[in-house]
């Protein structure tokens, strides 16, 4: 299945311990088997024990780094994480219409796990006006599903509901992520022509950090190896739910997943 020969991109912020954000990115496009490649969009001060700090880099810079990168190496799929600005959603959105590709996975990054705020209160708009009607797909969890559509989620109807919501500003597909909800751990794939409910029993293990970067990135690259998006969710599931299983303890907070688990 792997192919080092077909370019993934991501557009997100940099994780300086390494678990989440451009390095988990590119950490799950290699174990899947994809060509990784990263553009920066903020460099954040962060551990297993939190966000401290975030730094934004220029818009001219991110507009650059996403040029260069399609006019020399065309991605198959492209993911974009954490986008914290109205000025860097708009300029990112801009710069991908002059290349249009064929797999847009949007993961709407608003909060650290730790309750950092990774989404200023102000770019929420330009997210929802521009960004994700882009989409191919939109994979938000419950909390990011509710700041999208201002529908409180506490059951499956709900997230049912938000995410069909969701789906009518524009994106092709929103897999619905329920990993805040208790009970058993449940996903919902919401396109036109779909609804799959995805439910497992939830993992009792601590170290999560990075996961839902790493879902999206899997997503990315199995579309990428020219998955259908029902395999492609179904695969990466497969994927996530290992990694976690195969977490580990480093660092003095919530340690990462396993992402080379298989090797």
């Amino acid at each position: 299945m792997r192919n080092y020969k077909i370019p993934t991109l991501t557009i997100a912020g940099s994780d300086s311990s390494g678990g989440a954000g451009v390095q988990a990115d590119l950490k799950t496009f290699s174990a899947i088997g994809t060509y990784g490649m990263s553009v920066i969009t903020a460099v954040t001060a962060q551990s297993t024990q939190g966000v401290f700090l975030v730094e934004e880099l220029s818009e001219e810079i991110i507009k650059r780094q996403i040029e260069v990168v399609f006019d020399d190496i065309e991605p198959k799929a492209v993911k974009i994480g954490m986008v914290s600005s109205p000025e860097i959603i708009k300029i990112i959105v801009d710069t991908l219409k002059k290349y249009n590709p064929q797999y847009l996975v949007v993961d709407p990054v608003m909060i650290s796990k730790g309750g950092y705020s990774l989404l200023k209160p102000e770019a929420k708009k330009n997210l929802i006006e521009y960004l994700i009607p882009m989409a191919y797909v939109i994979t938000p969890n419950t909390l990011e599903a509710e700041e999208i559509t201002g529908i409180k989620i506490n059951n499956l109807d709900d997230m049912k509901e938000a995410g069909y919501k969701i789906l009518e500003l524009g994106p092709k597909y929103v897999l619905m992520k329920g990993g805040h909800l208790d009970g058993d751990a449940v996903d919902v794939l919401i396109g036109l022509d779909k609804f799959e409910v995805y439910r497992e029993e939830r993992l009792n293990i601590k170290n999560t950090h990075g996961t839902g970067c790493t879902l999206s990135s899997a997503i990315t690259s199995y579309l990428a190896l020219g998955k259908s998006i029902d395999e492609s969710v179904k695969l990466s599931k497969e994927y996530i739910t290992e990694a976690i299983r195969n977490s580990f303890d480093i660092g003095k907070g919530i340690g990462p997943v396993h992402h080379f688990y298989k090797f």
